[in-house]
């Protein structure tokens, strides 16, 4: 009696896990770009880089950590309060594909680091940069 409400426990579980994952692949295959994301902190120790996918929803920029089984996105970034504060080759140690550009941004009191390719840097820009006709820039890039 009680190994088989354990095995009915186990598989309810497994069950239970089995969704969240084909949840997840269905999330990833409807596309996105590719972004490393960490949130910044002082002292920088190097640590902290997940993999991720970007999607653009309107003024938000949402990220989702690829080996996260939550159905929604991980960080949301507002594009209206948005600021790349700097940009930067990645550091020894840190395993960015080739040709990568960490951008650290500010979105309210927070910092975050991007590293994202050349190709998806150029899209997240051009989103950074557009606006909806009659509202202000929305970009803004600290001197």
């Amino acid at each position: 009696m009680i190994a088989e409400l354990a095995a009915i426990v186990v598989l309810a579980v497994l069950l239970v896990i089995l969704f969240l994952l084909l949840r997840r692949i269905r999330l990833l295959r409807r596309g996105g770009v590719d972004v490393a994301l960490r949130e910044k902190r002082v002292p920088d120790d190097g640590r902290g880089w997940h993999s991720g996918l970007g999607r653009y929803r309107g003024n938000e920029f949402r990220w989702y950590r690829i080996t996260g089984l939550s159905s929604g996105a991980n960080v949301v970034l507002d594009r209206t309060r948005l600021e790349i504060i700097d940009r930067r080759a990645p550091r020894d140690g840190e395993m960015h594909p080739p040709g990568s550009t960490v951008l650290t941004c500010r979105d309210g009191d927070r910092q975050w680091e991007l590293a994202i390719n050349a190709d998806a840097l150029t899209g997240f820009s051009s989103w950074l940069e557009s606006t909806p006709p009659g509202r202000s820039t929305g970009y803004r890039q600290a001197s």
